[in-house]
């Protein structure tokens, strides 16, 4: 397990760094990330965000990212163009900790098959 832990750790800090590239800045934690996330379901581009709506990015993000495991489906958008989704599998009771794990797997995995990113580019080596 420590092994895994460490690969995640590995790759999840090549992320940090190419999106720091990508965007001229590095987001602080996966909050950052699941923002970007958001920003990128949204499709308006960086605008200004009220509080309220930087919240429902982030939860879009979630959306987005754990439905790639089936956790949640599009229901579709509203009238503003704002996505929803409906949760059509029961998460796993996970700690804090472990929480965060799935989320930065399934991050990763969102930037490789959403995005094309190709995993030597957010990986500090070929594997």
């Amino acid at each position: 397990m420590f092994k895994r832990d460490l690969d995640l750790d590995i790759h999840w800090q090549a992320l940090l760094g190419q999106l720091e590239m990508t965007l001229g800045k590095k987001p602080k934690d996966i909050n950052g990330v699941l923002f970007i996330i958001g920003v990128q379901e949204l499709g308006r581009g960086a605008i200004n965000f009220s509080k309220e709506e930087k919240q429902d990015l982030m939860h879009i993000a979630i959306c987005k990212v754990l439905s790639l495991s089936g956790y949640y489906e599009l229901e579709g958008t509203d009238s503003q163009g704002w996505p929803h989704w409906k949760l059509v599998k029961k998460l796993p009771h996970f700690d804090l900790l472990e929480q965060e794990k799935l989320l930065k797997m399934h991050v990763l995995e969102y930037f490789e098959k959403e995005l094309g990113w190709e995993k030597h580019l957010i990986s500090p080596q070929a594997e």
